[in-house]
């Protein structure tokens, strides 16, 4: 059985929490729409609309897409390409030249695709290549959507664990974790480490394990099992070519060694796996070897070789713990890092026999999870304050604040100087906030992702929040020195109603419902705000510091500035004020 799911209406608060953890933001007309629906209504719009194609990068100076037909600009270098690919993915999060009807639903997918490079980490420094990096994520876009009908990957084939099998190959992963040197006789088991540990069955839950019986022993797997599933992995190369195509996905994979009927670096010796691995039908450990109908005589083959890696994927996908360890991520990057005893009885068990039910397709665990009454804590007597329980990455409050005010950044084709110029500014910005995009010190990747026990309070130094605060101060203010700028003044006569706009204590809560993740029974009152969910004194806070001290009666004054739209100077001044006081909040800083 599923998670057991909410069918009331969304409301603000809920419909913003869900476009919060959904998408990489959403515009106050975009939640006030999601507000009018149901949960189900709202995940069918996010992951079941028909999408525009993804445009490749183009080389700005050449117009030309490099990742298609290699180098156009003989005077660039590998990181200046590097640096373009990054800018590109970060443009395809903001839905850059998408129209309103799609932006959405293109951001959704592109989360689903980000969540899926913070699992099958990419270091852009190791890997070296814009086009490899650009084909994984290709390669994503084709998986991230697993429950619609593919034009491209036969049905039985769309799911993650396939994707397990396609990742093996990937240009990108084999040299990110060494698998172009793993040959017969000489095994490198940096990718079959990781394979097991990181990227299928991992390592269980932490704080709740069973003691290892022994050296070697990593309680689901062992070290035989890297040795051996390093075995069945050797044999292929990274390729620089990019003309090897998959014949599922119809995108570059890597090579392998020798020829497709001679795979002369793949060891094609019987593998022994440890008993952590049982097959049900012999109640024995598993061995992997050779399907004989595949070999050229006694030579491993291209095919032979692809069959034994599907062999050891299934074998690992057979295991209950790799359901679980998956969506234990996906809990993670949607929900929160904690997950208690109750937690993984109750919730991650559920999702991972929906996983197995959907024969590995990550769509529907992640729609009935954005469904559930969980994740809006709409359970009787449930209140597990998953509102604003993630500190937003620099991603998230970067392309947030961006979205919501409705920054756009120019489309690629019309526009490509002033695509990159704005992503770059985006991308600078997330760096200095601590996110290095496609930079994590290891390839277990972002450590607010995986990193027992702090997960998500990575991103929050005394450094980092103050650049955090410094970009909010940029966009704000008009003084201040910064590319990506917002006229609050206007935002706020277009967005919101006018004579709200008109009483100051109403406007700061009406902002509050978007801006802030939990936002009930708000009262500037202190006598009277013990239910609410931002105290009195914060929202005196605002409020005082938006009007500050220029008038004897400052609400009257905003008042008589708004209505009759005098000084405009000065409401900007103010509004600014406000504004800074409310994203430089620790709450603004929470999802």
């Amino acid at each position: 059985m599923p998670l057991p799911e909410f069918f009331g209406t969304l409301g603000t608060k809920r419909a913003a929490h869900l476009l919060r953890r959904a998408t990489f933001g959403a515009t106050k007309a975009q939640i006030d729409a999601f507000a009018a629906l149901n949960p189900g209504q709202a995940v069918q719009q996010l992951y079941r609309q028909p999408l525009p194609a993804t445009p490749p990068p183009v080389d700005p100076d050449t117009n030309e897409a490099w990742v298609i037909t290699g180098i156009t600009d003989p005077n660039k270098m590998e990181f200046e390409y590097l640096e373009l690919f990054k800018r590109w993915f970060i443009g395809q999060m903001m839905s850059a030249g998408i129209s309103d009807a799609s932006a959405l639903a293109y951001s959704a997918r592109e989360k689903l695709v980000f969540f899926l490079h913070t699992h099958f980490t990419a270091i852009a420094e190791k890997i070296n290549s814009s086009r490899a990096l650009y084909y994984q994520t290709e390669l994503f876009r084709l998986y991230a959507l697993d429950a619609l009908v593919s034009p491209v990957v036969p049905a039985e084939k769309l799911n993650f664990k396939e994707l397990t099998k396609k990742i093996s190959v990937d240009n990108a992963m084999l040299r990110l974790l060494d698998g172009n040197l793993n040959v017969n006789g000489s095994p490198n088991e940096n990718y079959a480490r990781e394979l097991l540990e990181l990227y299928s069955i991992g390592r269980g839950l932490e704080n709740s394990l069973p003691p290892p019986t022994g050296a070697g022993d990593y309680i689901y797997f062992k070290e035989q099992d890297v040795q051996q599933a390093a075995r069945v992995l050797s044999g292929f190369d990274f390729d620089n070519s990019f003309s090897t195509i998959d014949p599922d996905t119809l995108l570059p994979r890597g090579r392998v060694r020798g020829s497709v009927t001679n795979a002369s670096s793949h060891d094609n010796g019987i593998k022994q796996f440890s008993d952590r691995f049982i097959d049900i039908n012999t109640g024995q450990p598993y061995i992997i070897q050779p399907n004989p109908l595949l070999l050229n005589g006694s030579q491993p083959t291209l095919e032979s070789a692809l069959d034994e890696i599907s062999q050891l994927v299934e074998m690992i996908y057979a295991q209950d713990e790799t359901a679980r360890h998956i969506c234990r991520k996906i809990y993670r990057f949607f929900v929160y890092h904690e997950i208690t005893d109750a937690i993984n009885t109750n919730i991650i068990s559920v999702m991972a026999d929906t996983f197995r039910a959907n024969n590995y397709k990550l769509q529907p665990v992640i729609e009935n999870l954005l469904r559930s009454q969980h994740f809006y804590e709409a359970a009787a007597g449930v209140g597990d304050d998953k509102f604003g329980g993630i500190i937003k990455s620099p991603l998230d409050l970067v392309t947030g604040s961006l979205r919501f005010f409705q920054v756009a950044v120019p489309e690629m084709a019309a526009d490509p100087q002033g695509f990159y110029e704005i992503t770059g500014e985006i991308n600078s910005r997330m760096d200095n906030q601590g996110m290095i995009f496609y930079q994590p010190f290891d390839v277990a990747g972002y450590d607010a992702y995986h990193q027992f026990p702090i997960y998500h309070r990575s991103w929050i130094t005394v450094n980092y929040l103050a650049n955090r605060y410094s970009y909010i101060r940029s966009l704000i203010t008009a003084t201040e020195p910064g590319m990506l700028k917002v006229n609050v003044y206007s935002f706020v006569r277009n967005n919101i109603n006018n004579a709200l706009a008109a009483n100051a204590r109403n406007l700061v809560i009406e902002l509050a419902k978007y801006l802030l993740p939990v936002t009930d029974n708000l009262t500037f009152d202190a006598a009277n705000d013990d239910t609410a969910t931002i105290t009195a004194e914060r929202l005196n806070y605002f409020l005082v510091t938006f009007l500050s001290d220029i008038d004897p009666d400052p609400e009257a004054a905003w008042t008589n500035r708004w209505t009759n739209e005098i000084g405009i100077g000065t409401m900007t001044s103010q509004l600014e004020n406000l504004f800074n006081a409310m994203l430089q909040s620790p709450e603004y800083q929470l999802q």
